[in-house]
């Protein structure tokens, strides 16, 4: 049998706008992915202790509040320090087009922005599992 791609879900900070985060899970879930949903106000710190704990191989991170210069670099900076280079970090909300540049030379995967499809979403997940075997 076939393992299924882990995915954490999170919705990071102070923002409560989830909508958009459950329905990439539920889109992730109906592709066939084991989606482990978080919750909202996470910090970068349980995110990570989160994938840790369910040997996910990618982390998809929410974020409206306009904060994600600081909050994907933290959750960078703590899957270095647990040896998750093998753990793709992707994420979603309103982030300008010069942020998603700087967000993706420090090693985010890829950003979707308001618009994106489930499917696009979905497609890049597998496409990059695929090309990131971790067994």
């Amino acid at each position: 049998m076939e393992r299924k791609i882990r995915v954490v879900i999170a919705k990071a900070g102070l923002d409560g706008h989830d909508r958009g985060a459950k329905v990439v899970a539920a889109a992730l879930r109906d592709a066939g992915m084991e989606i482990i949903y978080t919750g909202l106000r996470q910090t970068p710190e349980m995110i990570v202790v989160a994938a840790l704990q369910e040997d996910a191989d990618a982390i998809g991170v929410s974020i409206l509040s306009g904060a994600h210069m600081t909050i994907f670099p933290k959750i960078l900076n703590m899957m270095k320090l647990k040896n998750m280079h093998d753990v793709l970090l992707f994420g979603g909300g309103i982030i300008p087009e010069s942020d998603i540049a700087k967000l993706k030379s420090m090693g985010v995967g890829e950003l979707f922005t308001p618009g994106a499809s489930t499917s696009e979403i979905t497609d890049f997940l597998i496409e990059w599992v695929k090309k990131n075997p971790r067994y």
